[in-house]
């Protein structure tokens, strides 16, 4: 009896011991399969992460005047621009100068645009939203409005987060949907944290060839600030989105 025991046990072990390497080979192989690749394109002129498939890019009036037709064509093996976040707005009164004619030209050329404001927690956050509102007509099938916040122009961390929420929450009134925040990932963790993991997030992190390092998930990825493309004489950031293209659509404005 007590050696049927002693085998049923060591049996016990075995199979205990066989799934634990199962698992663990499982683990292993599920870790390779989503360990990041970039490949290097020099008609980009940067290092690509290629486990994406939407890519895009954003702009301003450093950008000048571009050729959003070449950008929406050009296309090296499967990478092309499919989005493009542009600025409208920074504080209470200022408005990009290239914003308006950005903002015809890309929905001409059949890339899916973004608007976004630069915001100051030290200004009238009410009034920056009505700077952005006035400038900024979204329709359908585009994204949700941007909150670029990076600066904390030495205030506080409660006065960050109160400002931008009243901002982001003026901004669903209008428009119907929860904005999307860009950060980078130092601010995001030291001013905003928490309090806002249900907003989507557009997050800076370049110059090292790894995922963003943050707990919670982020929607897009700002890799590069120094990429090449079509019809743009300057260097411009490019982005990749996590998903797939009917995810794109699916987060803009129905």
């Amino acid at each position: 009896m007590i050696i049927r025991i002693k085998k049923a046990w060591r049996n016990s072990l075995i199979l205990v011991l066989l799934m634990g390497c199962t698992i663990g080979a499982y683990i292993w192989w599920s870790h390779r399969q989503e360990e990041l690749r970039f490949m290097r394109y020099e008609e980009f002129g940067i290092d690509m992460p290629v486990n994406y498939q939407v890519h895009g890019i954003d702009v301003s009036k450093f950008q000048k005047d571009i050729n959003w037709h070449a950008v929406k064509q050009m296309q090296v093996e499967n990478i092309r621009i499919s989005f493009a976040f542009i600025k409208a707005t920074e504080g209470i009164t200022r408005q990009d100068d290239a914003f308006k004619r950005n903002w015809e030209k890309a929905k001409q050329a059949g890339v899916t645009r973004g608007a976004y404001h630069f915001f100051y927690s030290t200004r009238d956050p009410i009034k920056q939203a009505i700077n952005f509102r006035n400038v900024v007509q979204l329709e359908t099938g585009d994204l949700p409005p941007v909150l670029d916040i990076e600066v904390h122009n030495n205030q506080p961390a409660a006065v960050i987060r109160s400002t931008a929420k009243i901002w982001l929450e003026e901004m669903e009134k209008v428009y119907g949907v929860k904005p999307i925040i860009y950060t980078n990932l130092k601010f995001y963790l030291t001013y905003l944290g928490d309090e806002f993991d249900d907003y989507p997030l557009w997050i800076a992190h370049y110059y090292q060839k790894e995922r963003p390092r943050l707990d919670r998930k982020w929607v897009f990825w700002q890799h590069s600030d120094i990429g090449r493309v079509n019809g743009i004489k300057t260097t411009v950031d490019f982005n990749v989105f996590k998903g797939d293209s009917t995810d794109l659509l699916r987060l803009c404005l129905p």
